[in-house]
């Protein structure tokens, strides 16, 4: 019976490549398809291959489709399904032949991947659009992501001393390799975070400063007299900055409007935000160096971080989304905290958000724009602290908080995210459907503080942050990869030598097998037991037989 259904699935199959070759070839005549049905009862495999072989025809281009592969398929449509998979799903369609790998590999889509969560590397960015790097995207992309795990290995500890009190802030600008921090002493330090030396200090500038940004054109620092210091780069100066005004005149200058003390900054290519205790976010045009914009809270405004054409703000407990272009307020997240608001992140995309309050919890929100009025929707929640939550820094997958128990915690949140696409086909990174109980907790908490971490930052391979006791301390994990690999070469040594030890010894106990039973005799006939024992006894024999 199974050997029937066998043969008429064969003659089923054989049916559709018929119908299909038919179809293919709509010029050849059907009377030659056409089975007598006393044939077809006698033998039908018979008349269908029959059917079939008297249909042949020569291959076609039509009849060749059935066999192409999906590299025959155009460019254009190749790339779009490209398009559609995440890292993880490209790599593996790269395993599957040298044709998909070579296609995958050079698919411009691994620079979309690199750019959303980093941005463009630094040399790239230091040298210009037209920069050409020997590694492919991909392999950026493959080297970056595994340096992201750098953060769970070994590390050491650089203590910078300069300042003589409290660091209130700390900004690590990476494309440079500078660090600025300021505090209660009123003097802004700038450090190489290569060697963790000092490279230069400002004069005194009359306040505790709260806030400090930077990138490669402008330094600003703002503080208690709400005013906003301004340094300009120094075209050929190897450290950009030149904070005491000694290699070039008229690179300092300040802006002021704020009538209360400056407490967040922040910059991007063409505009300059600064958050104050006067309730107000202001904007400021880089060119012109004037204020064109005013958002005002109904409270302390803490923190903020902008994205393109839209800025958050923390003011009080509540968290505020802003259209730059025309002040408009966009959405609000009323009680965010139990307390203040104090700590803002956003991701580099600016699709998510991470706030850190006074009662010591971590959020995450995810902001969802693609309808006319963008949605905002909690994510996770995270309680690493017993203390409240004074920074927070983002540098995609990681997390981290610093807060006044003296602790930094970091936070992995990839298993929180999914590739999708928008309406426009711009790929993006959506958070998965999860149960706030299976949320992990934190990856790993970073200990050895005082108490009172007022500022951090994280960058490639190290986490910078500095506190009450008016110290700088920078977490540095650029080794912990080599030390990780030195580490499991030696634990292979140990364990091929241990292996190696234990075949010696099979082989010893197999070959000895000889020496196995000379002990057994042994231990039945003692050389120190009885003397009326077997070896005597033939000795006696010997001497009467002499005898």
């Amino acid at each position: 019976m199974a050997f029937e259904c066998q043969e008429s699935v064969k003659v089923s199959k054989n049916l559709a490549n018929c119908s299909e070759s038919n179809h293919l070839n709509p010029n050849s005549k059907t009377e030659k398809l056409e089975l007598s049905e006393p044939a077809l009862d006698r033998n039908s495999k018979k008349g269908i291959s029959s059917s079939c072989s008297s249909k042949q025809l020569p291959p076609t281009d039509g009849s060749s489709n059935v066999w192409r592969s999906i590299t025959d398929l155009p460019p254009a449509l190749i790339s779009e399904i490209l398009n559609c998979l995440d890292p993880k799903e490209l790599g593996i369609v790269s395993c599957v032949s040298t044709t998909l790998h070579n296609i995958a590999s050079e698919h411009q889509v691994w620079k979309e991947f690199y750019c959303e969560r980093w941005g463009l590397p630094i040399a790239s960015a230091l040298l210009g659009a037209g920069f050409s790097n020997e590694k492919s995207w991909k392999e950026l992309f493959v080297e970056r992501e595994h340096r992201s795990k750098t953060f769970l290995g070994r590390y050491s500890i650089d203590v910078l001393f300069g300042h003589t009190e409290a660091v209130r802030t700390v900004f690590l600008l990476a494309s440079a390799k500078l660090i600025f921090t300021a505090g209660y002493d009123s003097v802004l330090r700038m450090w190489d975070l290569e060697e963790g030396l000092s490279i230069a200090s400002s004069r005194p500038l009359g306040c505790t400063v709260r806030a400090v940004a930077a990138d490669t054109k402008l330094l600003v620092a703002g503080g208690t007299d709400g005013f906003i210091h301004c340094w300009k780069a120094v075209e050929g100066l190897l450290h950009l900055f030149d904070l005491k005004g000694v290699e070039k005149q008229n690179t300092e200058f300040r802006l002021w409007e704020h009538e209360g003390p400056i407490t967040s900054l922040a910059l991007d290519l063409t505009r300059i935000y600064s958050g104050s205790w006067d309730m107000t976010v202001r904007v400021w045009d880089r060119s012109s160096l004037k204020c064109t914009q005013t958002l005002r809270h109904s409270d302390w405004v803490w923190g903020l971080v902008p994205h393109d054409t839209t800025i958050v703000s923390t003011s009080g407990s509540d968290v505020f989304v802003w259209e730059t272009n025309n002040g408009t307020l966009i959405n609000v997240i009323h009680n965010a905290h139990v307390g203040n608001t104090y700590a803002l992140a956003r991701s580099r995309t600016g699709d998510f958000l991470f706030t850190g309050g006074e009662d010591g919890a971590v959020h995450m929100f995810e902001i969802v724009s693609e309808s006319d009025e963008p949605s905002v929707v909690k994510v996770a929640t995270w309680i690493p602290h017993s203390g409240a939550v004074f920074a927070l820094a983002f540098e995609f997958p990681w997390l981290v908080s610093a807060s006044s128990d003296g602790k930094l915690a970091l936070i992995d949140v990839r298993k929180l995210l999914r590739a999708s696409r928008r309406s426009l086909g711009k790929r993006v990174l959506r958070v998965k459907d999860t149960d706030q109980n299976n949320i992990e907790p934190p990856q790993r908490m970073l200990h050895g503080f005082g108490c009172n971490l007022f500022s951090v930052d994280i960058g490639a391979d190290r986490i910078v942050c500095g506190g009450e006791e008016g110290v700088v301390r920078i977490w540095n994990f650029s080794q912990a990869l080599e030390t990780e690999q030195r580490a499991r070469a030696l634990r292979g040594i140990r364990l091929e030598n241990r292996m190696r030890r234990r075949r010696c010894q099979i082989e010893m106990n197999t070959k000895g097998g000889r020496t196995d039973q000379c002990s057994v005799a042994a231990k039945k006939n003692p050389v120190n037991g009885d003397r009326n024992g077997v070896w005597h006894s033939k000795r006696s024999i010997s001497s009467k037989v002499k005898t």
